[in-house]
């Protein structure tokens, strides 16, 4: 195979000092799946968006077929035959999916919009790489799998050659994931080259030719895929042995803390967000909640946290009604809220870590005076907290938005383990990070949970679920379609059948679990 793309030497330093990459020296052959992994902040983020021309680099040469190209913008990558499909989808969701997939190159019959031809340019492209799409539909009605595929037609349309994916899994069920993997491998055998960006180690080792290690802004190591184990993959990323089963032993739940019955509530359009949804969470238990994105799952913490408003139903927490409370109520009243998106949601990216990680204690009496903070205190907490999760950062000053993703999450994680919660509340609580940030993160919850603690946990990650939980509720359609008391029962295919609404216990049997 020929080569492709090559970089040498590229440097990133950013305007505040901080060295994102290190001479990266780097190369990827036509017709071929190449991983690139590293833990958070090991660079493989700046190096895609330097490859995507979203940042350009301090030093250092990019050349795509053996030219040397300057990326100025993602348009110039495009030109040169490079596309990215982001892990948070691009997509308008009121547009079509011809709409979504011509934008920038809509298709004109003289000055008006040619929808007929966008279909045929769509469905062309779609059967030329075996990438079936319901060409007419509207975005907001297709499922996850299928807007990553318009994602990549979108890529392809534009004449992309080298493809880059983003942690392309997270919101996959396992038969999505495998459709994806059958895709992709087509593409790679049509001459496309795909740089595959997952922490998914075992995706990788099932997936891809070649991996490329990248560790602390350096290049570590390139290897063939069928020359590595995940653990040799694992050791080079984190410089030691990282053990990523999820050890912990058999839950000891005791009384019930958190009792949902009926939780009903809808968006701004009138659609069902949650349908009549009831739940236990005991002290000493971690429930699982698993699903496709948008069936509700989410919804259930931001009920419970505060964030959405019920039509229907009710939450308590000890025999207490707090239902439609407000978020600092809610908090005050022993509830802690990891959330999904952990920089609109969890942070306040231009505020100092100290001033994010101790958010919303402020206002206890061991960092409150009469009239002002206990500033030492406060200092004190930060490093403690900072040493005790592990956050890699210049010091408690530093800007949190200046962090990487697993950093960052750190934080949110420190903040909100540390006020002694009764209920926790954990959405995706490791998208997007790396393996040894992942571990501590788990092993903390199991932690916790042996401590007493009452936890509802999603994730789309279903080998995070599933290792994690002791209990599993399903969710389909915004209500619970399948509940196990012991998770350990459930195999990854049969939960994918469960949140695809292919399988769904009775309704009354669900409840009648909950009312024993």
């Amino acid at each position: 195979m020929s080569e492709i793309l090559r970089v040498e030497h590229l440097m990133k330093v950013y305007g505040n000092g901080v060295m994102a990459n290190k001479d990266i020296n780097f190369s990827a052959k036509k017709g071929e799946i190449h991983a690139i992994c590293g833990e958070n902040g090991a660079g493989k983020s700046t190096l895609m968006k330097m490859l995507y021309g979203i940042e350009q680099p301090s030093e250092g040469s990019i050349y795509v077929k053996g030219e040397k190209v300057n990326l100025t913008s993602s348009a110039k990558a495009i030109e040169h035959s490079i596309g990215m499909v982001h892990q948070h989808f691009m997509l308008v969701p009121s547009l079509t999916v011809a709409e979504n997939v011509v934008l920038g190159v809509e298709p004109k019959r003289g000055i008006r919009f040619d929808a007929k031809k966008a279909i045929q340019m769509t469905e062309e492209i779609a059967q030329k790489c075996n990438l079936p799409v319901p060409a007419q539909e509207k975005v907001e009605n297709i499922s996850v799998g299928l807007k990553q595929r318009v994602e990549i037609i979108k890529a392809l349309l534009k004449g992309a050659e080298i493809l880059i994916l983003d942690e392309p899994t997270t919101v996959l069920t396992p038969q999505e994931t495998e459709e994806l993997f059958v895709e992709l491998k087509h593409l790679r055998d049509q001459g496309h080259t795909i740089l595959f960006i997952s922490h998914k180690l075992y995706e990788v080792k099932k997936l891809c030719d070649r991996v490329t290690v990248m560790r602390a802004g350096r290049m570590i190591a390139t290897r063939n895929i069928a020359d590595v184990t995940e653990a040799d993959i694992s050791r080079m990323m984190v410089g030691r042995d990282v053990v990523e089963v999820i050890e912990k032993e058999k839950a000891k739940p005791g009384a019930v803390v958190l009792k949902v019955r009926g939780a009903t509530c809808q968006n701004d359009t009138g659609r069902k967000l949650l349908d009549n949804v009831t739940l236990n969470v005991k002290k000493g238990e971690i429930l699982g909640l698993a699903g496709v994105e948008g069936n509700g799952q989410h919804d259930i913490l931001e009920a419970i946290a505060g964030v959405e408003k019920l039509t229907a139903g009710t939450i308590e927490l000890n025999g207490k009604d707090i239902t439609n409370h407000s978020i600092r109520e809610i908090r005050d009243a022993g509830i802690s809220h990891i959330p999904e998106d952990r920089m609109a949601e969890g942070t306040a990216k231009k505020l100092s870590i100290a001033n994010n990680i101790l958010a919303g204690s402020h206002r206890s009496s061991r960092f409150t005076g009469k009239v002002l903070f206990k500033m030492k205190a406060i200092r004190e907490e930060a490093d403690t907290l900072i040493k005790q999760y592990q956050v890699k950062c210049s010091g408690r000053e530093q800007e949190i938005g200046m962090l990487s993703g697993g950093n960052i999450q750190k934080v949110v994680v420190a903040r909100e383990f540390s006020v002694e919660p009764e209920v926790i509340l954990v959405d995706q609580p490791t998208r997007g990070i790396d393996i040894g940030a992942a571990t501590f993160i788990r092993n903390r919850l199991v932690q916790l949970r042996d401590e007493g603690k009452a936890i509802l946990v999603n994730s789309a990650d279903l080998n995070e679920v599933l290792g994690l939980s002791d209990s599993l509720a399903v969710f389909h359609n915004g209500r619970i379609t399948g509940y196990f008391e012991d998770s350990s029962t459930l195999t990854e295919e049969e939960l994918g059948l469960y949140m695809l609404g292919v399988k769904e216990q009775p309704a009354h049997e669900i409840e009648g679990k909950f009312h024993e």
